[in-house]
């Protein structure tokens, strides 16, 4: 093992799953709108004018990077709303009375299928999964065969393991059933090129604070023909889907940060690619018996931003997080959405590890360097300590 220590940075930040830093382009876009054009879109005069035609030229260029019509974009606080909205929406809209989802996908989808399951609203089955959370497609046909019609939600990658879903072949099963498809692709939004004309889902989401846009705005795709019932009511916005002012400074963001996140794709996926593959690789090195959660170390299965650590049990796993903390690296133990609970991961539950064993959720995004990644093992490294229980 190494005993070099590389310099310490402010902060060797490797939470960006949970949010990224906001991207100075993205926030020179957002600035206007937060001083000079403050008009109300639903006003008819000039202000009120100029700001509707931002949201509106923010709705063409999401559209237009997904291969959508603009009337297909609707824009929320953020992933769970939407994925809420699609749930609630097209279940209750076109009266289905089955659901399929998987028990790794994220709260935003699982609490609100299981809150109509337990209502009678629904009946709810889960698809089956490997030790290692690969799903069983097979099992999917097999659950959608002979059913009414279904609503199936499967996310395209897990954010705390970072598997990653082969959509396109779970939308052509779906397909084949006549099945609604809403896809979480919250984590693969601006990571990865998403063409709504080669999938069969009805839904795709996404969140700006996910690829360096604000936090509190994402947006919903639904596909032409598909009518659902709005979640919330009290206004004409959005088309009638959801009520309230729009987030103005927000939508112009989001649509910023997408353009630049699919413009320098390539680019940041090849360098982020790059820190995970340095991450697996000095950790290996560096500490005895490490382990990663799911599919994560694998390139061609995993996201590329996301590397899920199991640790061997120690003195300090409960602590890990706030000596990394403690020592400047930024990391999570799981899902941002659950941080404070007293509950453990549902999503390594679900995969049977061992409970014994720590885990250290590291997600990098375009800003981050080797340097910190070279601080945050060996930060890692001096702190752990492995002990016999």
């Amino acid at each position: 093992m190494s005993s070099a220590s590389p310099s310490a940075p402010k902060f060797a930040y490797f939470d960006n799953a949970a949010t990224t830093p906001l991207d100075p382009e993205v926030l020179e876009t957002m600035l206007p709108f937060l001083s000079q054009h403050y008009g109300n879109p639903s006003s008819l005069h000039g202000p009120g004018r100029q700001v509707r035609a931002a949201i509106e030229n923010a709705r063409k260029t999401v559209a237009h990077l997904l291969n959508a019509a603009p009337a297909e974009i609707t824009f929320t606080s953020g992933g769970t709303e939407a994925d809420n909205y699609a749930a609630f929406g097209s279940i209750r809209t076109l009266g289905l009375k089955h659901a399929i989802t998987s028990p790794l996908e994220h709260h935003a989808v699982l609490h609100p299928l299981q809150a109509m399951a337990k209502n009678g609203e629904i009946e709810l089955h889960y698809i089956r999964h490997d030790e290692a959370g690969k799903l069983d497609l097979g099992h999917l046909e097999e659950l959608l065969a002979g059913q009414s019609r279904t609503f199936v939600s499967l996310m395209h990658a897990n954010n705390e393991i970072g598997n990653l879903n082969d959509i396109e072949a779970i939308g052509e099963i779906c397909a084949r059933h006549d099945a609604v498809f809403h896809t979480d692709t919250v984590q693969t939004m601006g990571h990865y090129r998403h063409n709504v004309q080669q999938l069969k889902n009805h839904f795709l989401v996404g969140s700006a604070h996910k690829f360096h846009g604000p936090k509190g705005i994402g947006f919903l795709y639904t596909r032409s023909g598909l009518q659902v019932s709005p979640l919330i009511h009290g206004g004409s916005q959005e088309r009638n889907v959801r009520s309230g002012t729009e987030n103005v400074y927000g939508i112009v963001g989001l649509a910023k940060a997408l353009e630049i996140a699919v413009r320098d794709l390539a680019t940041h996926q090849a360098h982020v690619q790059g820190l995970k593959t340095r991450f697996i690789e000095k950790l290996r090195a560096e500490i005895e018996d490490v382990q990663f959660n799911g599919l994560s170390e694998y390139a061609d299965q995993s996201l590329y931003t996301v590397l899920s650590v199991s640790l061997p049990p120690s003195a300090i796993s409960e602590m890990l997080l706030f000596n990394l903390d403690i020592s400047k690296v930024a990391a999570s133990g799981g899902s941002a959405c659950t941080s404070g609970a007293q509950a453990g991961s549902h999503v390594l539950d679900a995969l049977g590890c061992d409970p014994d064993r720590a885990t250290v959720r590291f997600s990098m995004s375009k800003m981050n360097t080797e340097a910190e990644v070279d601080y945050a093992v060996a930060a890692l490294a001096k702190l752990y300590r492995p002990v016999a229980v």
